[in-house]
């Protein structure tokens, strides 16, 4: 208990300080991190030690919960909205920028688990697709907290940039909603960048990053399949071909496409899987030694930017070819 108290005390002042401050740029999750490596220090050795438990209760049995609950936000009408120009465009963009992670990840010399969470994290959903691909694979604390910083930031700078670029660019508030929908990190982010261009843009924004949420599961699986195969020659027990959050998380986008699924019951999980994230953020804070993270140096934050621009590049070159 001692833990998972302190866990979620770090998720609640994430979201309070975002709330009280008017932080929207910044993510609750990452603030969580950063308060937890704060509260690691001030615990000590000693300290760490009695929290140590309820840290990796946190860190992978609620974390998957986390993960499952988000597919209550998507339906497959809402998806299927975008059409198949949109959505083939956006699952292409999605894939190549995996690839091109790797790639550069090589490239830069950047840890291959490192490249692959920074590479998940920019593709699909940020942090939260960051956690999904940890829970799916071996990835230690402190890489999952460098991916989650530098994915976040990225996402944060694409706020900042993408309504003068689109304003340059003289894009039509669909084609707008798409690119932000197509290629910002954090649901949260895309959302919000997306509707600075209008209720059209807003929308079309929101559908577009559900239809990436929704291309999670394939990408865990994938990677879970990936993990598998290596796993003859790494210690430790052999990740499930398909983990059970992952089977939850498609039940769920079936269910709430069926109509199954009450509106309490998706507002609920709607406010549940992000406070559970934060607390699994905070629980890594906890676990993430500053000095491991400092070991890492600039290349996996040159991975991260680039990535972002190759996403960035490639959804908007494929949404004005081939979408009116």
């Amino acid at each position: 208990m001692p833990g998972v108290a302190l866990s979620a005390a770090l998720a609640a002042g994430a979201f309070a300080l975002v709330h009280l401050l008017g932080l929207r740029a910044v993510s609750p999750l990452v603030l969580a991190v950063l308060l937890g490596m704060v509260a690691r220090g001030v615990l000590g050795r000693g300290g760490r030690a009695v929290t140590r438990p309820g840290v990796a209760f946190t860190v992978r049995p609620l974390l998957r919960v986390a993960v499952m609950l988000l597919g209550a936000q998507v339906t497959v009408d809402r998806i299927a909205a975008l059409g198949g120009a949109g959505l083939a465009v956006i699952a292409a963009a999605l894939a190549a920028c995996l690839g091109f992670s790797v790639w550069l990840g090589r490239a830069l010399r950047v840890e291959p688990g490192l490249a692959r969470l920074i590479g998940a994290g920019t593709a699909i959903c940020g942090a939260s697709a960051v956690l999904a691909v940890t829970s799916a694979t071996r990835a230690d604390e402190e890489d999952v907290a460098y991916a989650i910083a530098c994915v976040t930031l990225c996402g944060t700078l694409s706020m900042l940039l993408y309504p003068l670029l689109a304003e340059g660019l003289a894009l039509a508030p669909r084609a707008y909603g798409l690119w932000a929908g197509a290629s910002i990190h954090e649901v949260g982010q895309a959302v919000a960048t997306a509707f600075q261009n209008g209720r059209e843009a807003g929308e079309v924004g929101t559908i577009a990053k559900l239809w990436r949420v929704a291309l999670l599961a394939p990408v865990v699986i994938g990677m879970g399949l990936v993990e598998a195969r290596r796993g003859g020659n790494v210690p430790g027990p052999r990740p499930a071909l398909l983990p059970w959050f992952v089977t939850g998380f498609l039940i769920l986008i079936a269910a709430n496409s069926a109509g199954l699924l009450p509106d309490a019951v998706r507002q609920a999980a709607g406010w549940v899987a992000p406070f559970l994230l934060a607390m699994a953020l905070g629980a890594m804070g906890l676990d993430a030694d500053p000095a491991k993270l400092r070991a890492r140096g600039p290349r996996p934050l040159l991975l991260g930017l680039g990535a972002t621009l190759f996403l960035a590049s490639a959804s908007l070159i494929g949404i004005l070819w081939l979408l009116p």
